[in-house]
């Protein structure tokens, strides 16, 4: 049922996922954003990753070194992905409590119900360890799909991780029977001068035309589009400038995992407002479908990439 059910939260009711952001440090009402994810295994995984990603700071750089801008999250991407995927696959689903992921101003929380299984320890899991799942057919699919290693290698990486992006390192621990990983973010003063930067470079690097260009696109108000948004539109248009695509090929290398929200918020967004077009537009359904950008989708994607890369001002004669 949690690997291949429609609608597992119906037979399996605390299988959810709970997301929950907070601006302080400490959990407090009214709660700022708060996102419970149901589905499969697979589906509440790409969810719950999204919903992080979407909270924290993100940079972009130029293309000096390359034809795409790079792209690098306040925390790491793989780490956030490591410790998520490890909650719901080695979480004790005979629990009442949910999988419970909390972004704080100074830390990302990720509790999920069980106690860490004999022989293992806190100490050892700093250290090379046998795995050990609590269930072994959700590992084995999951394996298999790509979303875990067999090795007993996670929360290795998520501390090797930290350590490269120069981060505290990650804390394991167990309360009122629930295993808790805690990554940390950046020091609070560190944190709060990056998120009044990123809000220049927005303000800097995307002016109000453009911002409401997208606004209009995604149906969503103007303070809403930020530089991740921006970005991830631009990504998305840059991968089909000399070649059309397939849906799932241009899913995979745009970086988001979730089909169903990729195709309904990015997909039909681009494509009701011209940006993107199909390559079959008589059968929007046919297996050898692919889209392709449009004369209006290369124009916006100019724009930005003329922000991003401005061209130098010729020396005086």
């Amino acid at each position: 049922m949690l690997l291949f059910g429609k609608q597992p939260q119906q037979f399996i009711l605390t299988s959810s996922v709970k997301c929950l952001h907070f601006h302080g440090t400490t959990i407090e009402k009214p709660i700022p954003s708060y996102q419970s994810f149901g589905g499969t295994v697979f589906e509440m995984a790409d969810q719950a990753l999204d919903f992080v990603l979407s909270k924290i700071n993100l940079s972009v750089g130029t293309r000096a070194a390359s034809v795409r801008a790079p792209v690098n999250y306040e925390l790491p991407r793989a780490a956030i992905a490591e410790a998520i995927v490890n909650a719901i696959a080695h979480r004790d689903y005979a629990s009442h409590a949910s999988v419970q992921i909390m972004l704080f101003a100074d830390r990302l929380e990720i509790w999920n119900p069980g106690h860490l299984p004999l022989p293992l320890t806190f100490a050892s899991l700093l250290d090379a360890h046998p795995s050990i799942p609590r269930n072994p057919l959700i590992a084995e699919a999951m394996y298999l799909a790509r979303y875990i290693e067999r090795a007993g290698t996670g929360t290795l990486d998520i501390t090797r991780l930290c350590k490269a992006a120069k981060l505290k390192p990650p804390q394991f621990r167990e309360s009122l029977g629930q295993f808790i990983q805690t990554i940390y973010r950046a020091s609070p003063a560190k944190a709060t001068a990056q998120a009044t930067a990123q809000a220049d470079d927005e303000s800097l690097q995307i002016p109000g035309k453009l911002r409401a260009k997208l606004a209009t696109v995604l149906q969503l108000p103007t303070s809403k589009i930020t530089a991740e948004l921006t970005s991830q539109a631009a990504k998305i248009l840059e991968l089909v400038v000399q070649n059309s695509l397939p849906l799932e090929l241009l899913r995979s290398q745009s970086g988001l995992q979730h089909r169903e929200h990729f195709r309904r918020f990015w997909l039909e967004s681009l494509l009701n407002a011209n940006w993107l077009q199909r390559t079959i537009p008589d059968k929007p359904t046919s297996p050898a479908q692919q889209y392709r950008i449009t004369t209006t989708g290369h124009r916006w994607l100019k724009q930005i990439q003329n922000l991003r890369d401005p061209q130098p001002t010729p020396p005086p004669e």
